[in-house]
């Protein structure tokens, strides 16, 4: 569609509002999260330290840390009329559609929790925690295994993996997950976040903010670029036959997805990250064949496109190594990405304005009304 004068489509650069809670750097390839650097995030904290920054805008004390897990451990367990809905639901559900669903109907068992305002801490808490049981009961249930319990002793990270996995990881695996649930946490006004945005905007509840930001992400062109990377790398199959099949991908115009970004002009910090814990994770599963496709891959892209990888390109391969299945890549995701929503909709009820942009009308305005019975 050709471009209308005046008009950004996709709101490129439209600036929409102040934040301080994600700034990034597409020139220099730097991302900040309320004034921390993601390497030294991601190298030095672990995934609940980075949910207290996004909401508190402050690193947490010991104390105040060791509380936040506590409170993590206790807000897992999910009502029993929510568990009984999850499992009534069809086994063919995506489980994105089961995540959607049930953020949308655990506010019915929560009334206290969805009053907008600042108030609004518990339940962002509630969501984070909650996230990895809704998707572990319902993955559960369709794999045969075993229910889920809370596991209040375990982190975030190896919680989620014990709940999809039904076995307590490595210290490695839980360690790839929590850099993995650090990177994605936040990423500014991206699509989703702006629609949980728009939606607290009107002053509505962090529920249905969280509800609108999850059926944002299951579209394909916000999330589930990581699955279809594994799809690529399982055509190619071996390194020799990379450079053939992408190229001729290539001619063809087709998008190899993991690459470019709208923001960064430069490589994605975050995939500068996952590139280095994809060969680690790999080397302690004795299977190196993603890493080593990637890598081909990244140079033949740079090499003909001059593109830069972006977070999708290595995530998958961690997940696919610790045998988790593609349709759960994106509600991972979310059980990270929704420290980050929620952060910004508890920002969006303090400066409070209506976010209604404008459209510039392209069609007719001076048909004449036909009546009906004249209507050939």
């Amino acid at each position: 569609m050709v471009a209308t004068p005046g008009v950004q489509r996709g709101l490129e650069d439209v600036v929409a509002l102040e934040s301080r809670i994600c700034f990034i750097d597409g020139v220099r390839g730097r991302l900040i999260y309320q004034g921390y650097d993601i390497r030294d995030l991601a190298a030095q904290s672990t995934f609940e330290e980075v949910a207290y920054l996004l909401w508190y805008g402050r690193l947490p004390t010991a104390a105040q840390l060791a509380d936040l897990k506590t409170r993590f451990g206790t807000l897992r367990t999910l009502p029993p009329p929510l568990v009984e809905r999850i499992e009534s639901m069809p086994l063919e559900s995506t489980p994105m559609d089961v995540l959607r669903t049930s953020v949308s109907a655990l506010a019915l068992f929560e009334p206290d929790e969805t009053k907008p305002g600042e108030s609004s801490i518990g339940g962002a808490q509630r969501l984070t925690a909650a996230l990895p049981t809704i998707l572990g009961t319902f993955h559960r249930r369709r794999t045969g295994r075993a229910p889920l319990r809370a596991r209040p002793e375990l982190s975030q990270a190896a919680y989620l993996l014990y709940a999809l996995l039904d076995r307590d990881p490595t210290e490695l695996e839980a360690r790839a997950v929590d850099v993995a649930l650090i990177l994605h946490a936040d990423h500014e006004l991206n699509a989703s976040t702006f629609a949980a945005r728009v939606t607290a905007s009107t002053l509505s509840d962090l529920y249905s903010a969280v509800t609108s930001a999850v059926g944002t992400l299951k579209g394909p062109l916000h999330g589930g670029a990581n699955e279809r990377v594994m799809d690529l790398l399982n055509e190619i199959g071996t390194p020799e036959l990379c450079e053939t099949v992408v190229k001729d991908k290539l001619a063809k115009h087709e998008r190899i997805m993991g690459f470019g970004h709208r923001v960064y002009k430069v490589e994605d910090p975050r995939a500068t990250i996952l590139r280095e814990w994809s060969r680690k994770v790999g080397e302690a599963k004795g299977n190196l064949r993603y890493y080593e496709l990637l890598r081909r891959v990244e140079e033949v892209v740079h090499r003909e496109k001059g593109l830069y990888p972006n977070v999708d390109l290595y995530s998958g391969s961690i997940y696919s190594l610790l045998d988790l299945p593609h349709d759960l890549f994106t509600p991972i995701f979310a059980a990270s990405r929704v420290a980050g929503w929620t952060a910004h909709v508890l920002e969006e009820y303090q400066d409070l304005r209506l976010i209604r942009p404008t459209a510039k009308y392209v069609g007719a305005v001076d048909l004449t009304y036909v009546p009906l019975a004249e209507r050939g």
